[in-house]
């Protein structure tokens, strides 16, 4: 199959699916004698596989040690839980960050009198002074 099938197939598009080629995550695709290159159904299965691990949060590096891991009939599936559960730790520390970051800004829109004056306090705490200007 040519590469807008596996891109309807997949969902990725031709300039992703290229991409994914380039930094080496899926196996090379044999070309034509015109040179196109022909995708299999090996392929359409990694590219998914590519596809949906990254919208669950997984790193390019990271979609490359599971497309090995997809490919390799010794892996383990503990190894791939071990890899997952990593990712969700990190995804956790993420949220933690993100709620921090989100109850500062609260507290500093909370300080903001919203008027028509050009002393902001927000900007003030983001820049790191309390000196008011005039």
């Amino acid at each position: 199959m040519n590469i807008s099938d596996v891109a309807k197939r997949t969902g990725l598009t031709s300039k992703t699916i290229r991409f994914y080629e380039e930094k080496g995550l899926v196996t090379p695709p044999v070309r034509n004698l015109n040179g196109y290159r022909c995708y299999d159904a090996r392929h359409v299965e990694e590219l998914t596989l590519l596809r949906q691990a990254r919208q669950v949060g997984f790193n390019l590096e990271e979609c490359r040690e599971m497309v090995q891991l997809f490919n390799n009939p010794a892996r383990h599936s503990a190894e791939v839980k071990h890899r997952t559960l990593q990712k969700v730790a990190e995804i956790e520390n993420h949220i933690g960050e993100l709620q921090r970051m989100r109850t500062r800004l609260l507290a500093l829109a909370a300080q903001c009198p919203e008027d028509d004056s050009a002393d902001c306090p927000i900007i003030n705490n983001l820049a790191g002074c309390c000196v008011q200007r005039k």
